[in-house]
């Protein structure tokens, strides 16, 4: 055998060598002990804390804890809780309805009398179904209104934001002002593009309405850069819309959404000039006033609780879980229903998934107020329940949930990974809080529950993302 014939045979066997310890490599819980470690040891969480809790539900035993019990603010990670108390004490038949009454004789196609609208804390209601609803009216035979147009808001308390929201986050959607009489997510849209050179930018409001005000003091430039702001007249709690600034010819046709106060006579007025437009008389007055109990029903419109719930998870619509939550008070005990009801709905789902819910504190349904405090071992506990207890339910809660690099608030996430269609969870996101929690199909077809808690640093919150989508690469090889 010539030396080349000896140096390919000894690489051949090298090779073989090699190959069969890679197939025959086992890794250890050490190995993976290693791994997290080098996330979780590093600089940043010198000063920055994590709360970690991982359970094999196919096994039934638990992969890995830290600071399992910490308590830690949820974020949106505060809409597992309630939804899955949404599902079990709402029941999956359960309806929110908005409802339209008349008092007073229909004679003639002429109501002698007033009508009713009583909200019932759909999330979802919008302009469109609106003129359903005001079709129904029409078709119920009402030409005419010789009465007022009143809401009736009696189901709910008087608070219209959660407790420890923060007073900044106004006028932003996702902090919209609550009330039982919902429409458009108590949100409008405000279009922009630049005008004529000297002129101002062109506005438009959608939904159209006289609702809001217009206040367009910007001016439309041939160059330089744009700088234009837009906004609504928060610190006076009006809704008058503000635009200032420079916008130049070049920029492109965009949108902001903004919440708008008092969303109920925001609803009241988009019926009142629905009513016009579709060729009812009405010179009544808009206001609110308890439905009396001469009242006839006209129509309810109604929409199922599970595609709220997973507009809820999807895309972590605040709203909506703070709709649900004063749903689950006003289901089960009398009006108005209050944040705290609906909390003692999540207090008995966390009893049932055994554990104590004063050893917590949450105070809204959406994690919007940084007064919530839980931890890790909370959610996955819940999330075990669910799989256990509750396996009807289950796959209800799961298909709620982002997909990772599908959709939802994970749209974007582990698109690239190994995890890519694996996880199903709820992300949660807050000024240095950055969390999420839920399930993850792993490599050997194990269901796992997690809740990876990250928070109290400063800056973007894409490092702690970053951690948490290489934590649940680690999780899918675990087992």
């Amino acid at each position: 055998m010539n030396l080349k014939k000896k140096i390919l045979f000894f690489l051949l066997i090298l090779l073989s060598f090699i190959l069969q310890a890679c197939v025959s490599f086992q890794p250890t819980p050490q190995f993976f002990q290693n791994r997290i470690d080098s996330l979780l040891y590093t600089d940043f969480f010198k000063t920055t804390q994590a709360g970690i809790s991982v359970y094999d539900l196919t096994e039934k035993k638990s992969l890995f804890k830290h600071n399992e019990k910490l308590l830690l603010r949820p974020a949106s990670n505060q809409k597992i809780l309630t939804t899955a108390a949404g599902y079990l004490f709402l029941g999956e038949d359960y309806k929110f309805k908005t409802s339209v009454y008349h008092t007073g004789e229909v004679k003639d196609s002429i109501c002698n009398g007033d009508i009713y609208i009583v909200g019932g804390f759909d999330p979802d209601f919008s302009s469109r179904d609106l003129d359903s609803l005001v079709s129904e009216i029409k078709h119920y035979g009402i030409k005419e209104i010789r009465g007022n147009l009143y809401s009736d808001v009696s189901a709910m308390d008087s608070l219209f934001w959660g407790n420890g929201w923060m007073w900044d986050d106004d006028p932003e959607p996702y902090a919209a002002y609550l009330t039982p009489m919902n429409i458009n997510k108590n949100s409008i849209h405000v279009v922009y593009e630049p005008g004529k050179i000297g002129k101002k930018a062109i506005i438009e409001i959608i939904p159209k309405t006289n609702f809001l005000q217009l206040n367009n003091s910007s001016l439309t430039i041939d160059t330089g850069k744009t700088a234009i702001k837009i906004t609504r007249d928060w610190i006076n709690r009006n809704n008058t819309i503000l635009v200032n600034g420079n916008i130049t010819r070049t920029s492109k046709r965009d949108t902001i959404s903004l919440s708008v106060f008092n969303p109920t006579f925001y609803f009241l007025n988009l019926m009142k000039e629905s009513i016009e437009q579709n060729g009812i008389s009405f010179k009544g007055k808009v206001d609110t006033l308890t439905l009396s109990i001469q009242a006839n029903k006209i129509f309810s419109y109604e929409r199922n609780l599970e595609p709220v719930i997973s507009n809820t998870n999807k895309i972590s619509d605040n709203l909506s879980a703070e709709m649900i939550l004063r749903a689950l008070a006003l289901n089960s005990s009398n009006k108005p229903a209050t944040a705290a009801k609906g909390i003692r709905f999540i207090d008995s789902l966390i009893t049932l998934a055994g554990l104590n819910p004063k050893n917590y504190r949450l105070v809204d349904g959406s994690g919007l107020s940084n007064y919530n405090l839980l931890s890790a071992e909370l959610l996955t506990e819940i999330l075990k329940y669910y799989y256990f207890k509750k396996p009807d339910l289950f796959s209800k809660l799961l298909s709620s949930f982002p997909i990772s690099g599908v959709d939802g608030t994970l749209s974007n996430r582990m698109k690239e990974s190994k995890v890519f269609k694996r996880v199903h969870g709820k992300t949660g996101s807050l000024s240095g809080v950055s969390n999420l929690s839920g399930y993850l199909e792993s490599k050997n077809g194990h269901m796992i529950a997690f809740s990876i808690l990250i928070q109290n640093f400063v800056g973007t919150s894409a490092h702690a993302r970053s951690i948490q989508d290489k934590l649940c690469e680690i999780i899918f090889e675990m087992n």
